[in-house]
């Protein structure tokens, strides 16, 4: 089963941006001005260039063959076998060999550390009666099991799960690979070309 994880908020942002590009690209079709168009779709397709390789592009993908990590130019795939260590600081570290993998999303910012560490910790009780309702043991233990983790913790505990299975199956080692992404380029490509053209048209 194949899990993809990636900062909804960047991919929720990223797809207004390519609605919101859409319908201006229609508009200057639509009201062709000659230089002024070609720059405004120049500006644009800069943008949302940028936009693709760092909010809609990034992914760390869970599969049952490896770890895949997509970050804004570069594709890297890790079987379990290969993966040595996973920690987190702002973003989750892999270590395969002498090597680190910094997966771009999803990430730890420190507000959201801070968060997680004020839900693990008991609230306070104001006044004298109590308004809130009183947990269940399931709840508890659930508010427990998630005090002070971030949505990049979890994710590299299910990477670590993953790898501590491989090594219990002892599969055999994979090649890693490390691709550059041609969506990427191709999109770079584009932008650059829309760029050319509004210089020289």
């Amino acid at each position: 089963m194949k899990q993809t994880y990636r900062s909804a908020t960047a991919f929720v942002l990223g797809w207004i941006w390519v609605a919101f590009v859409a319908f201006n690209a229609f508009d200057l079709t639509i009201r062709y001005s000659g230089k002024s168009s070609l720059v405004a779709g120049a500006v644009l397709g800069v943008l949302t260039a940028l936009v693709y390789v760092t909010a809609l592009r990034p992914a760390t993908v869970v599969a049952e063959d490896g770890l895949r990590v997509r970050n804004p130019l570069r594709t890297t795939f890790l079987p379990w076998s290969a993966i040595d260590d996973v920690q987190v600081s702002h973003t989750i570290n892999v270590t395969y060999g002498d090597k680190v993998l910094r997966a771009w999303t999803p990430q730890a910012s420190a507000r959201e550390r801070a968060k997680a560490s004020r839900r693990g910790a008991p609230r306070e009780q104001r006044g004298r009666y109590r308004t809130e309702p009183v947990l269940s043991k399931g709840e508890r233990a659930a508010q427990e099991a998630m005090a002070g983790k971030t949505h990049a913790d979890w994710v590299a505990e299910q990477i670590t799960e993953r790898v501590e299975t491989a090594k219990r199956r002892d599969e055999p080692a994979g090649q890693v690979r490390a691709v550059w992404a041609p969506d990427a380029l191709a999109a770079g490509v584009v932008a650059v070309a829309l760029v050319v053209l509004a210089v020289l048209l």
